[in-house]
């Protein structure tokens, strides 16, 4: 769900000083930072992307930082997994959830009954968006305290990292498929540029081929191989959340 109805300025900011605990200076720039594209119609050039350009980047540093020092002795692989688990967009978007972000986007009224996937994307990016903005507004420990706050605890409970699906998808094929590799094409690309949805099939050897979706592809890609994985029974259905959360959320 998304705002129906415009907030001021001021009330936008004392919603959201509640739930990241920064008093923001800049409230005008906040409402833009939760303005989707889809309302650029009626607020014209008024919209998040160039936040959530920033949020993005500003995320992946604190996050990446966070685990360095969570797990001095994993090595790079295990650490990518574990950053790429706390910053695609199912994560964000459940983070987003959790602090009442949804209700406070401004957007067009056709993307107001967003569901699936799309819905997730929206709350991500609006909140890599929130995160730009108090990384402009109080500086990078700003933005520190927040993701802290709301990521650490997840660090943590993300069980030992494995393998991503199109890893184990190559391995797996090699042995059961005579050596086959996977072979993933994109059969369709849907939605705006700001906003894309790929949708990937993979077919190993004789085997049936299966399909995923994701904002790029390959998240798209990833999410493709893990539905074949737990087809075939390489992955346990009570294991694929943990699993497929491994998956890269830029594209």
């Amino acid at each position: 769900m998304v705002a129906t109805k415009r907030l001021t300025a001021d009330a936008l900011a004392e919603a959201l000083m509640q739930r990241t605990g920064h008093a923001f200076a800049d409230r005008q720039r906040l409402q833009r930072a939760l303005t989707h594209a889809s309302a650029r119609s009626t607020h014209a050039g008024v919209d998040y992307e160039r936040f959530e350009f920033l949020g993005d980047r500003v995320l992946g540093l604190v996050v990446a930082d966070m685990l360095l020092a969570a797990f001095p002795d994993a090595a790079e692989g295990e650490l990518s997994l574990r950053l790429n688990a706390l910053v695609n967009a199912e994560a964000l978007s459940e983070i987003a959830e959790e602090i009442g972000l949804p209700e406070l986007i401004r957007a067009g009224s056709d993307v107001r009954g967003l569901d699936g996937r799309k819905r997730v994307n929206l709350r991500a990016d609006a909140l890599e968006s929130l995160i730009a903005v108090l990384y402009l507004d109080g500086g990078l420990e700003a933005a520190r305290a927040f993701i802290h706050k709301f990521w650490q605890p997840r660090s943590l409970a993300i069980g030992a990292a494995r393998r991503d699906a199109k890893t184990e998808l190559q391995e797996w094929a090699h042995q059961a498929a005579a050596g086959a590799m996977p072979a993933y094409r994109i059969d369709s690309r849907e939605g705006p540029d700001h906003d894309p949805l790929f949708t990937v099939s993979v077919k190993v050897g004789q085997f049936a081929p299966a399909i995923g979706s994701g904002r790029s592809k390959r998240e798209a890609e990833q999410a493709a191989a893990a539905a074949l994985l737990m087809r075939e029974g390489v992955w346990v259905a009570s294991a694929q959340k943990s699993e497929s959360i491994f998956g890269e959320h830029d594209a």
